[in-house]
């Protein structure tokens, strides 16, 4: 939906992107947030969660290969920087939410679903709340900034879509979609209901209708905006004077496509 060009580097091509200070840090937050939940309900305050970011440094590291190797030389100076701000973005959470009054039902909930039409759905919910009386809660985390009232539908295609796999694979839909932006303090709901996701999967349908068109015609367009200050693709795409590389041949068939979980632009 932003840039079709971008679409094919990420997943068709799978064009490597350097590590982002953002994305690393908004990762870090989200695994201790997670594991914060593993605690007993009394053990669940700021400082026991900044107490867990060491050794979710560590596992993030371990599991990155690629941001492994780029800290692999760094004698702690670098991680430091990066890592700042950290404390401050689960203190905001801790505002927002008191965990010891919560116990999730799920803490990045695996989604995968078939819709009538063929196409799945996949994606990971970083919380998933169930009242008594079964009602869902469907919760994200967002280490940014709130948009604009005006950018808000667009943070909220990603919840809907959490929305609509949950109501195809549980046969309800969820009472709430909420977004916490700990960046700011700021949070965002909304209450979808059928008709709002019958709309969410016909987009769905031509979202992957045109992505089965661009496969075919090897036509993957960009779509300059201000969002191509922060790619890493400029130097290889047309609206920067650059060449793409050729289509991969055979052309590896992409995983169905679902938000990107990251807080990075684009």
């Amino acid at each position: 939906m932003t840039c079709p060009l971008l679409y094919r580097f990420r997943v068709i091509d799978r064009i490597p992107e350097p590590p982002s200070q953002a994305a690393t840090r908004g990762t870090v937050v989200h695994a201790v947030l997670e594991q914060l939940y593993d605690l007993p309900r009394g053990s669940r305050s700021l400082e026991a969660a900044t107490a867990l970011v060491p050794a979710v440094w560590q596992q993030v590291l371990s599991d990155d290969e690629e941001l492994g190797s780029f800290f692999a030389e760094d004698d702690g100076s670098l991680a430091t920087t990066w890592l700042d701000g950290t404390e401050a973005l689960l203190a905001t959470y801790f505002d927002l939410e008191d965990p010891t009054r919560l116990e999730p039902a799920d803490r990045e909930l695996a989604l995968s679903v078939e819709l009538d039409s063929g196409l799945v759905l996949r994606g990971y919910v970083d919380r998933l709340d169930v009242a008594p009386d079964g009602a869902m809660r469907v919760v994200d985390y967002k280490t940014g900034r709130a948009p604009r009232e005006a950018f808000q539908q667009k943070a909220l295609f990603q919840m809907r879509f959490y929305a609509l796999a949950l109501w195809r694979m549980k046969g309800e839909v969820p009472r709430l979609l909420q977004l916490l932006y700990l960046g700011d303090g700021q949070v965002i709901q909304y209450q979808p209901d059928e008709d709002d996701l019958v709309a969410m999967e016909r987009k769905l349908l031509a979202l992957a209708s045109a992505i089965g068109t661009a496969m075919e015609s090897g036509d993957w367009r960009p779509s300059p905006s201000r969002l191509c200050d922060w790619c890493a693709h400029q130097s290889i795409c047309p609206a920067w004077g650059g060449t793409p590389p050729p289509l991969p041949d055979p052309r590896p068939h992409p995983e169905p496509p679902t938000p990107l979980e990251g807080d990075s632009p684009g």
